[in-house]
């Protein structure tokens, strides 16, 4: 290798040394903080020095606080349990739908996979207003049905659904067909087992989504007894001051969480989403 290229490489490298701090800098920051002081958190920012990144004094007060002032384990259970419904019920629907898509031949099939594909492409806050009336005719306002429900179809679900069915061979099917085998039987026991990379994906969208969801939990919902983790950080911002270090820590929890979920199946996640490309 030639002394050009060394230098290349070395460039290369630095600078994605400095992308990387870039992209971590908040995250080490609102780490630090929350195991600081409420007093000490911009203490040290100006100017900066290694007490910016290390704290002199550690304390797990605000940890402590969120679970037994704020109610913290319950608004995590209601993330999880809400999350988790919808991956659980938006994976199951969102299969039935694509493989209806992929396989099976009925008028207006592609008018209805158009209209599929617009919906994800609508931002959500056009569709607010209205999902909100119809939501509160169902009676649905402050319960998990009125979170749950509205995020179990998703476009982009029966999308990457629909682009890997059409790679499984019609063949398979019509064997399993004249074997004998119902069509609930070639769904459960043939099309899903094949599917675990884009299920994984599917899975992994819908529950980051729905962890992530503010703007419709903080709509659909009342009272503290469905708040989900989203809406309690606001909580810590206050009209007199914000509790940076509880708000810090909740942060870290929120985004620890996904991470922990998201790097084992990555692999999963990956190959599930190069596998769906365009297709006819």
């Amino acid at each position: 290798m030639g002394r050009a290229s060394r230098r290349v490489n070395a460039a290369v490298y630095f600078l994605q040394i400095v992308v990387a701090f870039l992209i971590l800098f908040p995250l080490l920051f609102a780490i630090v903080s929350s195991i600081r002081p409420l007093n000490d958190i911009f203490k040290y920012v100006s100017p900066v020095t290694w007490r910016t990144f290390l704290p002199t004094g550690v304390t797990m007060e605000a940890y402590e606080h969120l679970f037994t002032e704020r109610n913290f384990g319950t608004v995590l259970f209601n993330t999880f349990y809400v999350a988790l419904m919808t991956v659980v019920f938006g994976v199951w629907i969102g299969s039935m739908a694509a493989f209806a898509f992929a396989k099976f031949h009925f008028p207006g099939k592609h008018v209805l996979f158009g209209l599929v594909l617009i919906t994800f492409m609508i931002p959500f806050e056009v569709i607010a207003i209205p999902l909100y009336g119809l939501v509160n005719q169902l009676g649905w306002i402050d319960t998990y049905y009125g979170i749950v429900v509205p995020a179990v179809a998703n476009g982009l679900v029966i999308f990457l659904f629909r682009q890997f069915f059409l790679d499984l061979p019609d063949a398979l099917i019509e064997s399993a067909r004249m074997d004998g085998a119902s069509w609930v039987k070639i769904y459960t026991s043939i099309i899903m087992p094949l599917s675990k990379p884009v299920t994984v994906s599917a899975a992994l969208m819908l529950f980051i989504s729905q962890w992530e969801s503010f703007m419709w939990p903080l709509i659909a919902t009342r009272s503290k007894q469905y708040k989900v983790i989203q809406v309690a950080m606001s909580d810590f911002s206050t009209e007199h001051a914000t509790i940076w270090n509880e708000l810090f820590a909740a942060s870290v929890i929120a985004f620890i969480i996904p991470i922990l979920l998201l790097l084992p199946l990555q692999r999963f996640f990956i190959q599930g989403v190069t596998n769906t490309g365009v297709k006819e």
